[in-house]
């Protein structure tokens, strides 16, 4: 198999654009995981909106992702872009699937090995999928979102590219919430720290939930202490990440991981962070404050200033890249494919 380059289908999922312009985190790991392997020199086919960038070969059927088409139809495009893969399965060594659960239940009319990253669990009533098909090989992206009875072959945490994000020792004095809105992101718990610690605050990112931005949020924006920017990409999310003393990240939820910590520490960015899900895992006190409250923040707020940024930066550079990504899902591949391959030629002597 390793005399040839691995075909790899990668299947990624088509709410937004590949890569986002600004909200996406699925749709940028789906993004960085691609154009490394394709630089490792493996043989990608990218299913995913057909507005899509990458240097891999792309195929699709939605034109656009649904949440930036309202015309599309979510459920419809994605049964179709779903079944575009896998009417053509035979094509490819293996599927990499980071389009949650509905994939699962094409994998036993296919030969070609379903690999699925687990990106995160959106609620209990989608486990008895996951359980039907609890032999396939899973792989989670923290410790702390696995499930007990699943079978993980691997723990890779996402990556992203170091080079892609501007690092800036001369912060100015601005907090930043960056992320979605509502109760579980703690957008309110950012306000209130701001509050008490005496700084601005700057809020982007998408209003998932209306009346909770309506009841818990807008009532604080003012245009200058609170601002809310609405969401973000490009070089103004650049911007606003290297220029933040801290990044604050106070969620009432378990995190699967916490993309948006990453990219803040590679930009030498301190995050403020509340002590769940996988949480510890990508964040020490090197690089930010990991707390149990709002009032814990608050108490250890002035030991941000004794954070050296660059160090926020080396953390990513040696844990969190897409190089180092790409290479542990490359291995596991290959274990995979040599796996399947040995079960054929032995299924084909018995």
């Amino acid at each position: 198999m390793r005399d040839r380059p691995l075909r790899v289908a990668m299947l990624g999922p088509i709410s937004w654009r590949t890569p986002p312009r600004h909200y996406g985190p699925w749709e940028l790991i789906v993004s960085n995981l691609t154009e490394q392997l394709v630089t490792l020199g493996v043989d990608v086919t990218l299913f995913a909106s057909l507005d899509s960038r990458s240097r891999a070969r792309l195929r699709g059927v939605a034109a656009s992702g649904y949440s930036e088409n309202h015309a599309l139809d979510r459920w419809a495009w994605t049964g179709l872009h779903i079944s575009e893969l896998f009417e053509c399965a035979k094509e490819f060594d293996i599927i990499h699937n980071h389009f949650d659960f509905l994939p699962l239940t094409y994998s036993r009319l296919v030969s070609t090995p379903l690999l699925t990253t687990i990106h995160g669990i959106s609620s209990d009533s989608i486990l008895p999928v996951y359980h039907k098909y609890r032999e396939l090989p899973y792989v989670s992206i923290s410790l702390a979102s696995r499930h007990a009875k699943l079978n993980y072959v691997r723990n890779i945490y996402h990556g992203i590219d170091p080079q892609a994000y501007s690092f800036s020792d001369r912060p100015d004095n601005y907090l930043l919430f960056l992320g979605r809105i509502c109760a579980e992101k703690g957008v309110y718990e950012a306000i209130e720290l701001a509050r008490r610690v005496g700084r601005p605050l700057r809020i982007a990112g998408i209003i998932q939930d209306p009346v909770y931005f309506r009841e818990k949020v807008e009532p604080s924006l003012d245009g200058e202490r609170v601002r809310f920017l609405g969401p973000v990409g490009g070089k103004c999310k650049q911007d606003l990440l290297s220029g933040a003393f801290a990044s604050v990240h106070l969620c009432d939820c378990e995190e699967a991981f916490g993309l948006s910590i990453v990219e803040s520490l590679a930009c030498g960015t301190p995050v403020i962070a509340t002590r769940r899900g996988a949480v510890p895992e990508i964040l020490d006190d090197r690089c930010g404050l990991v707390v149990g409250s709002l009032d814990e923040a608050e108490s250890q707020f002035n030991n941000v200033a004794g954070i050296v940024r660059r160090t926020c930066r080396q953390m990513v550079e040696e844990r969190f890249t897409s190089t180092r990504m790409a290479k542990e899902y490359l291995d596991v591949y290959y274990e995979l494919v040599d796996s399947g391959t040995s079960r054929t030629e032995a299924s084909t002597h018995d």
